[in-house]
């Protein structure tokens, strides 16, 4: 099977029913998309799928053959996915960092459909989980993206 994942055409061997995070951590060795709950809950495993939000622990390999395929690893190769990066830094966002990936994927994807989205479009779009509670940095660095003045605490 040929899949495309980062701009580049991949073969892989494993069966279309593989749940895609697999065939990407395992059989590409792109091992930023985590592993979180397996149920789509988390959102540890986000990758963008023709620029659309999906959960890859719970989507069929063959589902996404002659789609395009973006995961962290290829995030600041665009313009958007290069500002939300930043963005993140300079919120300093990240605590542990293993939800991030997710995160990122999360906010770019949202800012590819909505350039300037209100606090209950972010709210609405930013719902992976983080263990380590960095949700008001999320939303401020989001908000700062968008155009929006930062809420502060």
């Amino acid at each position: 099977m040929k899949i495309q994942i980062n701009g580049q055409a991949h073969d892989v061997t494993s069966e279309g029913d593989t749940p895609l995070l697999w065939v990407i951590r395992d059989e590409l060795g792109m091992t930023g998309t985590k592993y979180g709950c397996g149920l789509a809950q988390c959102g540890a495993c986000s990758v963008m799928v023709d620029g659309e939000i999906v959960r890859s622990c719970v989507t069929p390999l063959e589902s996404v053959v002659s789609r395009s395929v973006t995961t962290i690893e290829a995030i600041e190769n665009d313009p958007v996915g290069q500002r939300v990066v930043a963005a993140w830094i300079a919120h300093q966002v990240p605590q542990c960092g293993y939800c991030q990936s997710g995160q990122v994927i999360a906010a770019t994807a949202l800012l590819k459909q909505t350039a300037t989205p209100s606090d209950d479009e972010i709210a609405a779009a930013m719902v992976n989980l983080c263990r380590c509670g960095t949700y008001n940095a999320i939303k401020a660095a989001v908000q700062d993206l968008s155009g929006q003045k930062v809420e502060t605490l």
